[in-house]
């Protein structure tokens, strides 16, 4: 009998002086989490893209350096002459939210695909009520309303995005049960209702990225190359009618395209991002990154660049596209339609919205407010991506037993 299936040795027995008996812990822990142990936390664990989760923990953990690295900035610029901010003050509130962003990212990895989805469609339906109801009850921070609540602020439209990708997926892979259902429509109209709320906010940055997911999934989904073309053109118009009739993106691509003087963002970006040159000035002795307006959220790229150096960057965007690769990796031989088009908009997700903060640091992007995935400070945008973490690795988890050359389409069995 091998190894993998001899029964495991019988805790050794033992007395206590003048109590009843007690035993032992056998000696053989090595079997914890072993491909023996049927527990649901070494299914979990064996059945679980531990690639994918280090390059994520890899992604959280230099972004609490960057934060520590670009708070003295934000604690600076936002101190009072009533109330002075501890330096440190934006790196313990984000070791705060990484703590419970963690957490939320295991549990959530741990779920089943049909109750990971069933979680999704729900938070999707939450958060797209919460988003309606952000003009009337919501915060007016920076002159725009997107947070609702009371001491701690959320953003929903940062807890919707994740949701909305497993969300549509669902509906466009309902047409394998009903081929007539107008998926295409109704998913345009979702897509259409939380645009439509989003720059009213205003929100430019995040009404491209939900956009964004839901051309991509559309693409995927087979989408006629008559209507990718008419929706790209649709989409050439919409930012050529926003640059003329929405004061918000008037200002940003004016911005970007002829400058805003001395003391323009964008421009301030920039000399913070290549004044470290390729090794960075050190951490801490970085002098740019206290002219920045958010060196904390939008430019914590360009604060990694001037203390840690050009070659730093280069290695972050690299772990980005790592993550893209392994999960096209993890796709390869997966059939059931729901897991793929799902999977794809979690990663359009977050690979777009890292290519957006990137482009915007870069300057080849007007600055569209848009936070650097698990790398800038925030609790909404922590949490959210976290959640949205955890769906991915719970909808890629796979039994490593399991022959997937055989499986057929079996989505509409769950």
């Amino acid at each position: 009998m091998s190894d993998l299936a001899a029964p495991a040795p019988a805790a050794a027995p033992t007395t206590t002086p003048g109590g009843p008996r007690a035993y032992t812990l056998p000696r053989n822990l090595s079997r914890r989490l072993g491909r023996s142990d049927r527990s649901q936390l070494a299914i979990w664990f064996w059945e679980l893209d531990r690639v994918l989760l280090s390059l994520i923990l890899m992604l959280i953990a230099i972004g609490l350096i960057a934060v520590q690295a670009a708070s003295p900035a934000t604690a600076r610029r936002l101190s009072t002459a009533t109330e002075i901010l501890s330096p440190l003050y934006f790196f313990y509130r984000q070791l705060g939210w990484v703590i419970v962003g963690l957490g939320f990212m295991f549990v959530v990895s741990m779920l089943p695909k049909r109750e990971a989805r069933r979680l999704a469609i729900i938070m999707a339906s939450v958060c797209l009520v919460l988003l309606m109801l952000v003009p009337i009850f919501g915060n007016t921070v920076n002159g725009a309303k997107r947070w609702i609540g009371y001491g701690i602020g959320i953003q929903p439209s940062e807890f919707l995005k994740p949701a909305f990708a497993v969300t549509l997926a669902w509906i466009i892979s309902l047409r394998i049960k009903d081929p007539t259902l107008p998926v295409l429509r109704l998913s345009a109209l979702l897509t259409g209702v939380i645009a439509f709320l989003l720059m009213r906010q205003p929100d430019l940055g995040q009404t491209i990225m939900f956009i964004g997911i839901w051309f991509t999934l559309m693409l995927l989904a087979g989408l006629s190359m008559q209507v990718v073309a008419a929706g790209v053109g649709a989409g050439a118009l919409g930012m050529t009618a926003a640059y003329f009739f929405y004061p918000v993106a008037t200002q940003r691509i004016n911005g970007w395209l002829f400058g805003g003087g001395e003391y323009d963002q964008v421009m301030f970006a920039h000399k913070t991002l290549t004044g470290g040159g390729l090794i960075g000035t050190g951490p801490g002795l970085g002098t740019h990154k206290f002219n920045l307006p958010e060196a904390h959220t939008d430019y914590i790229f360009s604060v990694i660049g001037e203390e840690f150096g050009l070659l730093a960057c280069a290695a972050i965007a690299l772990v980005y596209f790592a993550i893209i690769v392994r999960v096209c990796m993890r796709l390869l031989d997966e059939r059931d339609l729901f897991t793929i088009l799902a999977v794809t908009g979690l990663t359009a997700q977050l690979g777009g919205q890292a290519f957006i903060n990137i482009a915007v640091n870069l300057q080849l992007f007007p600055s569209k407010g848009m936070t650097l995935p698990f790398i800038s400070y925030g609790g909404s945008s922590m949490i959210a991506l976290s959640i949205g973490a955890g769906l991915l690795l719970s909808l890629t988890r796979r039994n490593p037993f399991e022959d997937r050359t055989l499986l057929g389409q079996d989505w509409s069995r769950g």
